[in-house]
């Protein structure tokens, strides 16, 4: 009778069995599928539907191909901003710097600076804030395309095919001339995918003619360049042929030259071409001797402006990140600007590069926390001290300027002559140069943390020997 009774109980252990292992068959089944298709899926992480060439500047055909690196890159349209910089605001166009901190406007007196300069946004918006700011009211160079547009067809057009050529005669023509034939060609596009990499190969490589063209001074400079290795591996070699990022460099120095293409200090004006000034090295001091040493068609020193109140021939810093970054310890620890503004993240099986290019501080996660084994909020706090500290050094080297300029105001109402002022306007053209290469870089020095306090340091100290030196006009005195 139990044998009877076990006889069902044995069947239905027999089913469980065979279902359980049906389940378990599918399962791995089902996970070996997966993970076939996510080896092949990071095998060909994308198809070619359309063919892209040097002249395809539109982002939207590429992303026909690419749409994981086109849909991060639409994001640089958002509002974003952190403490200090970005544009946060809800209205059209981002709040002025120049009426936030008026000290600016001030120093600019006599560039068109002193009449439009705001916050930044995101690349999508970089050549239509170009088209709409109130400095085009004075005269503005075709060279300004160079880093606010998809340029390069441009260039070759103007060069006979030759960009190089080409970015050595746009600066003969205005703005708004370059910039509309940048529009009749159907390449009126911000920075773009062909701006960074080969549309045959999809490798990155250098386009702008400004950065080849700079960093070959570097490489032929005496300058110490460890946060480039392979400029100092090619100084041991023969330099038959100049050194050339494309082929030189390697895929982490470009992930940092890419962004160096533009983000950096240049002269942009009508008197001579675009110039990236690197022939005697990076540091701040070293690009203002180069600046020095620079002469006019006419044989006059270099200048970009004149100041409005005091009359000195200054230096104006565009904004030398790249620069900058390269007397960090990111930069001597290779770590390149996209590791930080557009870390790797993972879409599916492929590992892409964010291209949503933002402040680190607003995706702690992926572009900290892969090195910096510490919480969000203490990352933040540690990046708010450098920034506030360096911040506080800022204003504090604005002060002692205008305190500078008052004194030079106040020596040339009492009488004093262009040759006694000439020491106080020395002193104002290193001062200010020194203050403008932090205040005009946006990483609120934390690119170089005591880098950018040295330089703020010295800005102090130089425009308060240049006030002394205006106090003292009397004492100097004119050649017979």
């Amino acid at each position: 009778m139990t044998s009877q009774l076990n006889q069902p109980l044995k069947q239905w252990h027999y089913i469980a069995i065979i279902a359980g292992v049906a389940v378990c068959t599918a399962l791995v089944t089902g996970l070996l599928v997966n993970i076939f298709e996510r080896k092949g899926e990071a095998l060909n992480p994308y198809v070619r539907l359309v063919e892209v060439t040097e002249d395809d500047t539109d982002p939207q055909k590429w992303g026909i191909n690419w749409p994981r690196e086109y849909d991060s890159y639409k994001k640089t349209a958002i509002t974003t901003s952190t403490r200090f910089g970005g544009h946060g605001g809800s209205e059209a166009m981002p709040t002025e710097k120049i009426e936030r901190d008026p000290w600016l406007k001030r120093m600019f007196l006599g560039y068109a600076f002193s009449i439009d300069y705001r916050d930044r946004r995101g690349h999508a918006y970089m050549l239509e804030d170009q088209e709409k700011t109130q400095r085009l009211t004075k005269p503005q160079t075709g060279s300004c395309l160079h880093c606010h547009a998809s340029v390069m067809p441009l260039f070759r057009k103007l060069g006979n095919g030759d960009a190089m050529l080409g970015m050595q005669e746009i600066y003969k023509s205005s703005y708004q001339d370059m910039n509309k034939m940048l529009h009749d060609m159907g390449n009126a596009h911000p920075v773009s995918c062909v701006d960074c990499h080969d549309p045959k190969t999809m490798q990155l490589r250098i386009t702008r003619p400004g950065l080849l063209d700079g960093i070959q001074k570097l490489a032929a400079s005496n300058a110490p360049a460890p946060y480039l290795p392979s400029i100092e591996q090619w100084r041991k070699g023969d330099r038959k042929q100049n050194y050339n990022p494309n082929t030189d460099a390697s895929r982490t120095e470009m992930r940092a030259m890419v962004c160096g293409q533009c983000h950096v200090e240049y002269y942009c004006s009508n008197k001579s071409p675009l110039t990236f000034p690197w022939g005697n090295g990076l540091k701040a001091e070293e690009i203002e001797t180069f600046w020095n040493n620079t002469k006019f068609s006419d044989e006059t020193q270099f200048f970009d402006y004149a100041h409005k109140e005091s009359g000195a021939k200054l230096l104006k810093a565009q904004h030398p990140e790249f620069e900058l970054w390269s007397q960090g310890v990111h930069a001597r620890s290779g770590v390149a600007c996209a590791d930080c503004h557009m870390p790797y993240m993972r879409d599916g099986a492929t590992k892409v590069s964010d291209h949503w290019v933002r402040s680190p501080l607003l995706n702690i996660s992926r572009a900290c926390q892969t090195c910096h084994k510490f919480s969000e909020q203490e990352i933040k706090e540690r990046v708010d001290l450098i920034q506030e500290r360096n911040y506080q050094l800022m204003q504090r080297a604005a002060k002692a300027l205008m305190d500078q300029l008052d004194a030079i105001q106040a020596a040339t109402n009492e009488g004093a002559t262009d040759t006694q002022l000439a020491k106080t306007r020395e002193f104002q053209r290193m001062a200010q140069w020194r203050l403008d290469f932090i205040a005009a870089e946006n990483s609120m020095g934390f690119h170089a943390p005591q880098e950018s306090a040295r330089i703020l340091g010295e800005a102090a100290d130089l425009a308060r020997q240049g006030q002394i030196v205006a106090i003292n006009w009397r004492t100097v005195v004119a050649p017979q």
